[in-house]
C-alpha cells in the first residue's frame, strides 16, 4: 500500500504517527487501559505485532509491551529531539509504532512504548 492509499485508509492522526513519526498525546490512547485478550496488529497493514499477554501498565501514558512477536518489528536508531532512542517500526510496512526502552519491569527488561493509533486489536475468540 502506498502513501496515497494509506492517507485514504487512515485517520489524519494515524497517518501523522505511523507515516510521519508523530506521537499521540500521553494518556489519550484507546488501548492504554485495554484488558481484552488478542493480538495487536499494525493499523496500516495488519501485520501481527504484540500478544495481549505481553502488555503491561508502565504508567507512562502509552500502551506498553514486554516483547514483540517474533519477526514482527524492526529497530531504527533515533537521535531526534536530542535523545538517543530506539524506534520500533512494523517489519512489513515500515510504519512508525513507537520506541523501545531498556527499563521494563518485566522478565525481558524491555518496555515497548507504543502509540494506540498505530494498533488494531484483534480479539481472541
Amino acid at each position: 500500500m502506498n502513501d496515497e492509499e494509506l492517507k485514504k485508509k487512515l485517520t489524519p492522526e494515524q497517518y501523522a504517527v505511523l507515516r510521519e513519526k508523530g506521537t499521540e498525546v500521553p494518556g489519550s490512547g484507546k488501548y492504554l487501559h485495554e484488558k481484552r485478550e488478542g493480538t495487536y496488529k499494525c493499523a496500516a497493514c495488519g501485520n501481527p505485532l504484540f500478544a495481549s499477554d505481553a502488555k503491561f501498565d508502565s504508567g507512562t501514558g502509552w500502551p506498553s509491551f514486554e516483547d514483540a512477536l517474533p519477526g514482527a518489528v524492526e529497530y531504527v536508531k533515533d537521535e531526534s529531539h536530542g535523545m538517543d532512542r530506539t524506534e520500533v517500526v512494523c517489519a512489513q510496512c515500515k510504519s512508525h509504532l513507537g520506541h523501545v526502552f531498556p527499563d521494563g519491569p518485566t522478565k525481558t527488561g524491555k518496555r515497548y512504548c507504543m502509540n494506540s493509533v498505530c494498533l488494531d486489536l484483534e480479539e481472541k475468540k
